[in-house]
């Protein structure tokens, strides 16, 4: 087997797209293995246990693209490196069309739609945290798909939003439903009484789809990021969220899902929903339940 791999520098593209290409190139015929990812330390680190690791990725960084594959020989290898870019710049020319004008900026954005209450942030993430407070600063919401933002900076952006009645989902929140509006991996469910506020965004994503599966509804579903029931973090926007919902006359019931909070936040959970006037349900995955 042949591994060969292409590496575009400066060509970011959002997990939501790699993923789907990614998907394309595996099935292709005589496809081993593969892998379409930005060239993070974290990623670099599973492609060399999975053998897909390169000479060409030596000095890839987190805005380069990697495209590597395992064929039987190299001109199959590279036709199928081939096919895979061609697919990332078909979707990105797809994406670019849209319907009509496409803001380059966050402030031209607010321009063409200044009643947005709440900004989606999918970049690198040396960029994000700066991008997530400009956000903040004109007073919108932020949810940060991006990763590999510095804890120090989530507790700067979080303190920040806090103050100001602002959430931020993330970072690396995969997953919300806002008013009945799926957000990144969310799926779409049906809405009804149930509340979330989630630290796991595949726990949110399992569990709203089974409370509709079950015949149920969700009235908002919350993620946090895994990091905010940190002690560093100290449960900033898990509490905000449990506030939130507590006060949304649409949720009757509060769901919490996390890992293990840290003890210090875990008490602060304790202490607020002491006083909720609505039932609360908390699955911290892998706790006592005591």
């Amino acid at each position: 087997m042949i591994v060969k791999s292409l590496v575009k520098k400066g060509e970011y593209h959002d997990s939501v797209t790699l993923m789907r290409v990614a998907k394309e190139l595996a099935e292709q015929a005589e496809v081993a293995d593969s892998a379409v990812v930005m060239g993070t330390p974290e990623n670099l680190k599973l492609l060399e246990s999975s053998g897909l690791r390169t000479p060409e990725m030596a000095g890839a960084g987190e805005t380069d693209l990697l495209i590597v594959v395992k064929a039987p020989t190299e001109a199959r290898a590279q036709a199928l490196l081939e096919s895979a870019s061609g697919g990332l710049r078909k979707k990105t020319k797809a994406g670019a069309k849209g319907d009509g004008y496409r803001p380059k900026s966050l402030e031209s954005a607010l321009e063409a739609l200044p009643e947005a209450r709440l900004a989606l942030i999918s970049i690198a993430g040396r960029y994000a945290g700066d991008e997530a407070m400009k956000a903040l600063e004109r007073g919108l919401h932020v949810m940060l798909f991006s990763d590999n933002i510095p804890l120090e900076k989530e507790i700067e952006l979080k303190t920040f939003a806090a103050a100001r009645g602002l959430f931020v989902m993330g970072p690396d929140a995969g997953t919300a439903i806002i008013n009945g509006v799926p957000l990144a991996f969310a799926n779409q469910v049906a809405r009804g009484p149930v509340g979330i506020v989630a630290a796991s965004g595949t726990g949110l994503q399992e569990v709203t789809t089974l409370i509709s599966n079950a015949g149920s509804g969700v009235s908002q579903a919350i993620g946090t990021g895994g990091r905010d029931v940190k002690k560093e973090v100290g449960g900033i926007m898990f509490l905000q969220g449990m506030r939130a919902l507590l006060d949304d006359p649409q949720t009757q019931v509060l769901l919490l899902i996390s890992k293990p909070p840290h003890e210090s936040v875990l008490e602060k959970i304790r202490a607020l929903a002491r006083t909720a006037s609505k039932p609360i349900v908390a699955t911290f995955l892998g706790a006592e339940p005591a």
